[in-house]
């Protein structure tokens, strides 16, 4: 019986200790340094998001999920690119360049379209693997927010709101 309460008090500690650096860390941790090679063979680095509210949106067109939220998406873009808000959808290394290019055409997407051919910038965003996997980064260059799965977009849309505002 004490071997069950120390086994549940050390969930409930470590439960604590990651929910405390979680709301400690939220808008701590700067975007890691990385170059985004985008459709039109140009490239994007991680200090060009500065100075704008970025959505970092790591994707595949094989992901139903990412394919199902990617007019929400458009949506948001399109409705604060105006105020100082970017979008750049990363392609995950798996994904078809072809493929890529396909949907970004037929759906005329009006943001930033990266293909991560390597990898290498998933890794360094927190080796993400799941898709839809997107961050949510200030102007300063911090990521604030990360969603896997699609965002609930009314909470997205505040928090974009939000960081707009500040200065």
């Amino acid at each position: 019986m004490a071997i069950k309460h120390w086994a549940v008090g050390g969930v409930v500690a470590v439960m604590v200790a990651v929910g405390a650096y979680v709301a400690l860390n939220t808008g701590r941790a700067q975007a890691p340094a990385s170059t985004f090679v985008l459709l039109d063979g140009t490239s994007k680095s991680t200090a060009d998001l500065q100075g704008r509210v970025t959505l970092v949106n790591f994707w595949a067109t094989s992901c139903t999920t990412c394919v199902a939220e990617m007019p929400e998406i458009v949506a948001t873009y399109n409705k604060y690119n105006a105020k100082g808000f970017d979008t750049l959808a990363v392609a995950m290394s798996y994904d078809p360049p072809s493929y890529v290019v396909n949907f970004a055409e037929t759906r005329k997407l009006p943001f930033q379209v990266a293909i991560d051919n390597t990898g290498g910038v998933a890794k360094a965003w927190g080796d993400v693997r799941l898709t839809p996997s997107t961050f949510i980064v200030n102007k300063r260059g911090e990521i604030v927010k990360t969603y896997v799965g699609a965002p609930n977009f009314p909470e997205l849309h505040q928090l974009i709101e939000k960081l707009l505002a500040e200065t």
